[in-house]
């Protein structure tokens, strides 16, 4: 996925109210922007960190700016979910994910059971793939986590895939590492004990657990390698 206008670089005063974010630019304006991440941003949403933002040319939007990525060392960190989905889409048109690849149709937001959808549905020859997909942008001492706060619409998420894969179609769980600085992916436990012992469980009955990482960069995001995961 490519930025279609240059990001502007700016610095992190305070994330806060979750959807929203103070920054302050190299002139020394300070600027509320809209901060797409429903999660903590645990590990990265230091103050005083390095950010960059993209304008939205809707003038209908209250905040004009979105925060997309944040500076964690030497690795950017992609924080805007509403890019994930279209970073994997777009990755498996590509070929960029080995494990799918034999496909005919690609859909997005597909509605399973009343009340609940997943993020991609591929159909082939051999059957329908749903994949729910998550955004994984926290990590400590190498070890990339999800959840970084409760999540029980993940923990749906989960068992909706279970009953996918108890009805003969096939189901992926699909987390997106959007940092370059974790070598193994591991549910944080310590966070959210529910979805990590549900992963567990669904993975047991057939769900397959793909983790990708993300090169990001403020003029693309892109896949950039798999990740071994460990479950406990």
């Amino acid at each position: 996925m490519v930025f279609k206008n240059t990001l502007l670089r700016a610095k992190l005063i305070r994330r806060y109210k979750r959807f929203l974010a103070d920054v302050i630019l190299d002139n020394g304006t300070e600027m509320t922007v809209y901060c797409p991440n429903t999660g903590s941003m645990r590990s990265c949403s230091a103050p005083g960190s390095e950010v960059c933002i993209s304008h939205s040319d809707n003038s209908d939007r209250k905040y004009p700016y979105t925060l997309e990525m944040i500076r964690v060392g030497g690795s950017w960190v992609g924080v805007n979910t509403g890019l994930t989905n279209l970073i994997v889409a777009e990755a498996i048109k590509h070929g960029a994910i080995e494990e799918l690849k034999d496909f005919d149709s690609l859909q997005r937001e597909v509605t399973v059971t009343p009340g609940t959808r997943l993020d991609i549905l591929l159909t082939g020859k051999s059957g329908r793939v749903f994949i729910e997909v998550k955004n994984c942008s926290m990590v400590e001492e190498g070890t990339a986590m999800f959840p970084d706060a409760v999540t029980k619409r993940g923990t749906k998420h989960l068992e909706e895939l279970a009953g996918c894969v108890k009805r003969g179609d096939e189901a992926v769980i699909f987390y997106l590492v959007q940092r370059t600085d974790a070598s193994v992916f591991r549910p944080a436990v310590h966070i959210d004990r529910q979805y990590a012992e549900t992963l567990v469980k669904v993975h047991q009955v057939g769900v397959k657990i793909l983790v990708y990482q993300a090169a990001v960069t403020p003029e693309s995001i892109s896949i950039s390698g798999k990740l071994p995961f460990k479950l406990q």
